[in-house]
């Protein structure tokens, strides 16, 4: 698999701080070699967008689709609480 970022999700990334930026790099190592590791907690978001929902931190997700072999960045926003 491998990554496509949107031009949103490029936009979100120049705009996170560094700890987030971080933390961010890691989760996308761990949805490249086993989306269902426990620290993603990647769900479906949409069924019918077909958009999954991962784990950034404790207060930041990120929101992809999967389309052939490309995981599609959508979003990488504050959790909404």
């Amino acid at each position: 698999m491998q990554l496509r970022f949107t031009r949103k999700a490029d936009k979100d990334y120049s705009r996170l701080p560094s700890d987030v930026r971080k933390a961010f790099a890691k989760q996308l190592r761990f949805l490249l070699t086993n989306r269902n590791h426990p620290s993603l907690r990647a769900k479906k978001y949409s069924e019918a967008l077909d958009v999954w929902q991962g784990r950034v931190t404790r207060g930041w997700r990120f929101y992809f689709q999967i389309q052939d072999d490309e995981y599609v960045i959508l979003s990488i926003i504050p959790h909404p609480k």
